[in-house]
């Protein structure tokens, strides 16, 4: 029987939630005191929510590309006012 690992994520109800997790699993594998089965579960739920939280990113991203496209305009921060001599 094969699972995608989506619906584990999907307990991660938002990408601050999945992130949170992460910080968590990767602080509890620096302390070193997790026995060997613990820690490769712990490292595979991280890659699992490095995953997710990539592939949310990239959508966040595209959505942007899309804004900025048919809405807003480029924004560019070292740009000098026009009203300065």
């Amino acid at each position: 029987m094969s699972k995608k690992t989506t619906p584990e994520i999907a307990a991660a109800a938002s990408f601050e939630e999945a992130m949170a997790e992460l910080a968590q699993l990767v602080a509890d594998m620096e302390a070193g005191d997790l026995p060997l089965e613990a820690s490769v579960a712990a490292y595979k739920r991280g890659s699992e929510l490095v995953k997710y939280c990539a592939a949310q990113l990239d959508k966040v991203d595209n959505q942007v590309k899309v804004l900025e496209g048919e809405m807003l305009k480029p924004f560019a921060a070292d740009a000098a006012p026009e009203t300065a001599e």
